[in-house]
């Protein structure tokens, strides 16, 4: 099967090939997927999982990727809740291959169904982004109806989820970005937008919940803005200084079977849209990985177009 490799964590990007692998086998409690399109981060390549197993031994040759839409294929021995022939979307698991391949053996509790009326391009954008919102949100913010928040990266494929759930929910969303972020950001819900590059962040005042896909000198000014019993909540590292009078959370998103279903759910009716910034196949996938264009969205492989 193809598949996108890396070998070298110096070489980043550039050192991505295009080879041929053996095909996956489907251990206890997995399913083998045929993918049909791959989500895309474009920090993974900085992550210690793609490199190394949860021992920290180099496990390298690796295969990319997380996100998935696809079809079942195969099942493991004791593999239940799936059956082959099923559309389905999920999040592989860090410290395996991943999803920039043509199949992925996967843990069945990591997938959810695909309804047949959701593409998979429109899925395959869904987990890591939709996941992070959901769990940044509602598991560790405890958001609720009439809260401010502060949505960073408001315009990004993070961002443009976290601002339509938390308005879904009832809150009053400011989102943040690039002066060119700013219209996108409103029309996916945002009520008003902060440019942090030419606006004063702090002239928003205190805001319930921050929501930080930023970081540095970002995440350390909006700790200033939470107000007593308020949350910062950072889906990019831990959080160099604590929220003043509130509370700080760094998490990673993990699968959740009934979070997606929700998430799916919403797409479905409408609720919810996608943010697609980009698409390539995997032959041009490399390419498009380390093109110098911005893309402000989720970058979406085609494994089988």
């Amino acid at each position: 099967m193809k598949a996108i490799i890396v070998t070298d964590p110096a070489a980043g990007k550039a050192g991505m090939t295009l080879s041929e692998r053996p095909e996956p086998t489907a251990a206890i409690n997995d399913v083998i997927v045929r993918i049909h399109a791959s989500g895309w981060v474009g920090t993974e390549l900085e992550w210690p999982s793609t490199w190394t197993d949860r021992r920290g031994r180099d496990r390298t040759p690796s295969i990319p990727g997380h996100e998935l839409a696809g079809v079942v294929t195969a099942l493991g021995y004791g593999t239940t809740g799936l059956s082959v022939g099923q559309r389905v979307l999920g999040l592989a698991d860090w410290y395996r291959d991943g999803t920039l391949t043509d199949y992925v053996a996967i843990e069945a509790r990591n997938l959810a169904p695909m309804p047949d009326d959701v593409d998979f391009t429109a899925a395959a954008s869904l987990p890591i982004s939709g996941l992070t919102a959901w769990q940044g949100l509602f598991q560790h913010g405890r958001l609720e109806a009439g809260q401010r928040v502060l949505a960073h990266g408001a315009a990004g494929a993070v961002g443009t989820m976290v601002t339509q759930l938390a308005r879904e929910a009832g809150a009053h969303v400011i989102g943040s970005g690039r002066a060119a972020d700013r219209q996108k950001a409103l029309d996916f819900g945002a009520h008003e937008f902060v440019d942090l590059d030419n606006d004063t962040l702090e002239d928003i005042g205190a805001v319930d919940l921050v929501f930080d896909v930023i970081g540095g000198d970002i995440g350390k000014r909006s700790a200033g803005l939470v107000r007593a019993g308020g949350t910062l909540v950072s889906a990019v590292g831990p959080v160099e200084v604590p929220a003043i009078d509130g509370k700080a959370i760094d998490f990673v998103v993990e699968a959740d079977r009934a979070q997606l279903d929700q998430i799916v759910q919403r797409v479905r009716d409408g609720r919810l849209r996608t943010n697609i910034g980009s698409n390539a196949t995997l032959d041009d996938a490399i390419a498009a990985f380390n093109s110098t264009r911005r893309s402000n969205g989720k970058t979406v492989i085609h494994v089988l177009p």
